[in-house]
């Protein structure tokens, strides 16, 4: 059952495009998005996973000066400050979640099946909630102070991601609400 939209001009003609013209620009925008998100989740989850390492191999040595407070935490980060340890690992988090969600969304979009799309809608917003998680805490780490050049980059992709993860998730919604039949 082919379902063609109809459409207006100034001068009274009438052009008819088939549905399926705007079923592909529905699915370009969410699959940009959620392509360049992709990208920027592999470079948060790889800094992040480079900071949790370089905490666990700078650990021993570095708090062993330290007093009560500071050493509850198991793992100590000289390359920031209190926030540091809390921000990174819930970056690595949100930066797998971020990367297996646009994965799953990029294969969820291209099948254009309203199933699809609100399985990506669905795991989309999983996504940019804890990436809203992560940016508060990256938030938190400017406030408080010093950081090296590398927690400043991790910061920075945190805080843009959450904009971009947000248009990619209104955009699927939208793709998703104009492809069912409710």
């Amino acid at each position: 059952m082919k379902i063609s939209i109809s459409t207006n001009l100034l001068l009274g003609y009438s052009i008819r495009f088939p549905s399926s013209i705007f079923l592909m620009a529905s699915q370009s925008l969410p699959s940009f998005l959620l392509f360049i998100n992709l990208l920027m989740y592999v470079v948060v989850a790889v800094i992040a996973g480079w900071a949790l390492n370089y905490g666990i191999n700078e650990t021993p040595q570095a708090s062993s000066d330290l007093s009560i407070p500071a050493r509850l935490f198991p793992i100590y980060y000289p390359i920031g400050n209190l926030a540091t340890g809390f921000f990174v690992i819930f970056a690595l988090i949100a930066g797998i979640v971020g990367v297996a969600s646009s994965l799953a969304g990029l294969q969820d979009v291209s099948s254009g099946k309203p199933a699809g799309l609100f399985s990506a809608a669905a795991s989309s917003v999983i996504a940019w909630s804890l990436t809203l998680l992560a940016m508060g805490l990256a938030c938190k780490e400017i406030s408080i102070g010093w950081r090296c050049a590398s927690l400043r980059t991790l910061e920075t992709f945190t805080i843009i991601l959450s904009g971009t993860q947000l248009l990619c998730t209104g955009a699927i919604h939208a793709g998703a609400a104009s492809s069912s039949d409710f």
